[in-house]
């Protein structure tokens, strides 16, 4: 069998380079790709795996990245779309869109659909790292994707989580006939630099002597090391959420096609640059 393909965005720390570490030394051509130019390098040159920087908080960063891994790699086993995070006081990027919903959502919708036909020509899986907080702060809005009405940290990143997972639903309604397979999952609450930026109450758990209770990043990778590596069908089952390896109930709003379809509509119109795939 061919080396698979694996590309892992938001590798750089954390989880994604604890998944890029376990998958690359079980044979896995992974591609590093993240934010920090000397982040990703060093966990590059450490596999002596490619790399790609590419900053989620600008969109056309994300166009140069998808154009940029349909050159080199004609064949994509796996997309994990692992970037993300919880911001502070509401902002806009240069893009003109709120930095919580683009950084976790638009940007790997983005990309994701850029590379659409290669990944059905690869049979690919799509990954997306959600987040429990998907449950807990998601009450989404499709007239206020943005949190122009009511912003609060937790809340647009429980909807940004709650947004992984429609995507996640819809990308499979509409692809997985033509061979594309994909899942969201919590990683679970992993020691990291989560949240270090953000003035989220979630900031203490990551900077108190409670940071001794959170898991360690190569378990919070379990999950998506098993998805990328496993059967779709036989292993696992295309479009659902999952912890520890096991379907989970995600946030009741998960489940409406409504939705999920006017996410991606939505999602569309506001990356519509970038609509038509990247030229060859």
């Amino acid at each position: 069998m061919n080396q698979r393909t694996i590309i892992i965005t938001g590798a750089s720390d954390g989880i994604g380079a604890a998944a890029a570490r376990k998958l690359s030394r079980d044979g896995a051509h992974v591609v590093i790709v993240g934010r920090s130019p000397a982040k990703t390098a060093s966990v590059a040159a450490e596999l002596g795996a490619d790399h790609l920087v590419a900053d989620f908080a600008r969109l056309d960063e994300v166009r140069g990245l998808a154009a940029e891994l349909r050159e080199r790699y004609p064949r994509i086993d796996v997309l994990a779309n692992n970037a993300g995070g919880i911001m502070g006081a509401r902002q806009l990027t240069v893009d003109g869109h709120e930095k919580t919903f683009q950084v976790n959502h638009l940007a790997p919708f983005l990309l994701t659909t850029l590379l659409i036909d290669r990944l059905s020509e690869s049979s690919a899986t799509v990954v997306n790292t959600s987040s429990a907080a998907n449950s807990v702060f998601g009450k989404f809005d499709l007239d206020d994707l943005e949190a122009d009405r009511s912003y609060s940290p937790n809340r647009a990143y429980g909807n940004a989580k709650l947004a992984n997972i429609l995507f996640t639903r819809e990308l499979h309604d509409r692809y997985h006939d033509q061979g594309i397979s994909t899942a969201s999952f919590h990683p679970g609450v992993v020691a990291t630099g989560f949240a270090a930026g953000s003035t989220s109450v979630m900031r203490l758990i990551y900077r108190t002597p409670l940071k001794r209770f959170l898991i360690p990043p190569e378990q919070g990778a379990d999950t998506l090391t098993w998805l990328a590596t496993a059967t779709p069908g036989t292993d696992w089952i295309s479009g659902e959420y999952y912890e520890k390896r096991i379907v989970q109930k995600a946030n009741p709003q998960a489940y409406d096609p409504a939705p999920a379809a006017g996410l991606w509509a939505r999602s569309e119109a506001m990356t519509r640059e970038s609509a038509a795939p990247v030229p060859e």
